[in-house]
Parts: C-alpha cells; sequence; structure tokens
C-alpha cells in the first residue's frame, strides 16, 4: 500500500484545470493508496468555512466521497488556508493536523510541515503569519461580512505579489539552520513540507548523521505528490 502527500494546489475558480486535475487524481491515483496528507494550501484563499462558493463546494463533496469510500485524509494548514476550521473538517471528514506534526512511516520518522515556518529569513512574513494564526485575530476576521473578508483576502494577495516583485527569492526560501534545528528538535530521518514550489530531494548534515528533506511542489503546471511505500518515498510530477 502507498500513502500519498500533495501540497500548494492553489485551488480557485478561475483556474478550473487545476481543479479538474485534483479531482481526477482522487480518483485514479488513489484507488491503492492508504492515507491522503494535505500540507496546506489546498486553496488559493480561505476566508471562513461558510463561504459558498461553488467551487470549493465541488472539491468538498469529492473529499467526503474520498473519505466515505474507506480513505483517511489528514490536512494542514498554510498560508493562503489556515482559517479552514471545524466546519470543513466536519463537512468533508477531514483530520485537521498541527504544524509540524510527527509520523512514523513504513519504519522511518518523517515530521510534517506545510514549511512557511522554516523561511525565518523572511521576517516580514514570519511577524505576519504569527498574526493571522492569532485565535483572537481570526475571531475578529471571521466576524465581518463575507464580502468584506472577501475582499481583504484579495487586498492582501494583491500586496503578497507586488511585495514578491521585489523580493530576494533565496529570503522566501528555508533557512538551513531551522531545518537543522527541527529535524534535531524532533529526532526526525525525513522532513516533507511544501510552501517553497521547489520540488526537490536534500541531504540535510546533521553531523553524526544524515536526514533528508523532501519538498513537494506546485499545482500551477502539473501535479506534484510524494508515494510512499515500504519502498520509500517517491518524488513524482503529475501530467496535465
Amino acid at each position: 500500500m502507498t500513502t500519498l502527500f500533495i501540497s500548494d494546489l492553489h485551488l480557485a475558480a478561475d483556474r478550473p484545470d487545476i481543479g479538474d486535475q485534483f479531482l481526477e487524481f482522487l480518483r485514479q491515483d488513489t484507488s491503492e493508496a492508504e492515507a491522503l496528507y494535505i500540507l496546506g494550501d489546498l486553496f488559493e484563499a480561505w476566508v471562513g468555512d461558510d463561504d459558498p462558493n461553488a467551487h470549493y463546494a465541488i472539491i468538498k463533496l469529492a473529499i467526503r466521497d474520498l473519505v466515505e469510500r474507506g480513505m483517511p485524509v489528514y490536512f494542514m494548514h498554510g498560508n493562503r488556508d489556515f482559517m479552514i476550521g471545524r466546519q470543513f473538517a466536519k463537512e468533508t471528514g477531514i483530520t485537521i493536523l498541527p504544524d509540524p506534526y510527527a509520523v512514523a512511516m513504513y519504519g522511518e520518522k518523517v515530521l510534517l510541515s506545510h514549511g512557511d515556518s522554516l523561511c525565518t529569513d523572511d521576517v516580514a512574513y514570519q511577524q505576519i503569519r504569527k498574526m493571522t494564526r492569532d485565535p483572537e485575530w481570526q475571531a475578529t476576521m471571521l466576524a465581518k461580512p463575507l464580502r468584506e473578508r472577501l475582499s481583504i483576502a484579495q487586498q492582501a494577495r494583491q500586496q503578497s505579489l507586488e511585495r514578491m516583485l521585489n523580493l530576494d527569492m533565496s529570503v522566501v526560501d528555508v533557512n538551513a539552520d531551522a531545518v537543522t534545528q527541527i529535524v534535531l528538535q524532533h529526532d526526525v530521518d525525513v522532513l516533507l513540507h511544501g510552501h517553497t514550489h521547489r520540488p526537490a530531494v536534500h541531504k540535510v548534515d546533521l553531523g553524526e548523521r544524515t536526514a533528508t528533506r523532501i519538498v513537494l511542489g506546485d499545482w500551477y503546471t502539473q501535479g506534484s505528490v510524494v508515494k510512499w511505500n515500504l519502498g520509500g518515498a517517491e518524488l513524482c510530477e503529475l501530467a496535465r
């Protein structure tokens, strides 16, 4: 049996091609799998579980169908969908995981993360991350009318795009010391994350031993998935 890991799909109504590929992935690639882990940024933006977005409703139904067929689906918040809450979990049947989350995977100790907390060189982003993960901030945001929340999310996305144009890309990648620290702290063999959109397999030198860091890619031009079984982990592209 195989366990599947994906992240950074950024599903949105204006990119139906990504949604179609995800739905096909759920129909075909999960047929012989025993679990699916979604490591954040499933959606381009999520302003609350009360959003009646029709595109999102189709995705929720597909995930629910997968769960009802006996497939456990685990979800970890990303930097775009950190406001997914209990209502979404109830509607889809997913289990929401904390970030980071340690799990045993076919004899290896693995740490799962979305990955944005490891980008410590981007101090401004880390301040924003701390604010938006604050339960009080989220409660204040959810108290606003849906239309206002959608407008705020759109403005935030535009500001983020403009900011990225002026940033050194090395700043928004993970910090090597942060990676080493979290691997040692949790005493794992493998760190698996997304967020950076730089799919690759890296070795992490810990001095007395070596760990592995696997980075999932985004789904903008193709799918990205880690397929893990008794033979080990394989980082794969899914052609569109």
